[in-house]
């Protein structure tokens, strides 16, 4: 599935406390609440998977991240320089930190450009198939923030 598929999105008023979806997704979202500036707590409980972070974050298809950002893959071709190089992530983030800018970062910073990974309201002109379902899963996002953090600086 592609973000591309979704159209950028306005940003929100104000800062979520808690949220969660009432769209019908497979499986639903799960619920998380926003402390602080980030999500202190994993979408699925336990820690992701840090070789499976990595292969998302450099898969074109699956977490599209090297659109927009660099970072340190020597082997991905046509890395992005719109967004901040991901090398560092984890000396520049807490873990909540990098889930609440996985999840949603228009909660930070309503200008963004970053698709929200893992919502399903508030979006326009998404394609029928991926209608109701996040660009990510909750563990795919875990193992996205469980490779990140290992981006020390």
């Amino acid at each position: 599935m592609a973000w591309c598929n979704r159209r950028w999105w306005t940003g929100l008023g104000g800062l979520a406390i808690v949220a969660s979806s009432s769209a019908i997704a497979d499986p639903p979202l799960q619920r998380f609440s926003v402390v602080g500036g980030a999500i202190p707590k994993s979408l699925t409980g336990k820690p992701g998977d840090v070789e499976r972070g990595r292969a998302i974050v450099v898969d074109r298809r699956v977490g599209l991240c090297v659109l927009c950002h660099s970072g340190p893959f020597p082997n991905v071709k046509m890395q992005g320089t719109l967004a901040p190089d991901l090398a560092g992530s984890g000396s520049r983030w807490t873990e909540g930190q990098l889930r609440l800018r996985m999840v949603d970062a228009s909660l930070i910073n309503p200008e963004t450009i970053m698709p929200p990974y893992y919502r399903v309201d508030r979006l326009d002109r998404v394609l029928g198939k991926y209608r109701n379902k996040p660009v990510l899963s909750a563990p795919q996002i875990e193992d996205v923030v469980a490779y990140l953090k290992t981006l020390k600086e």
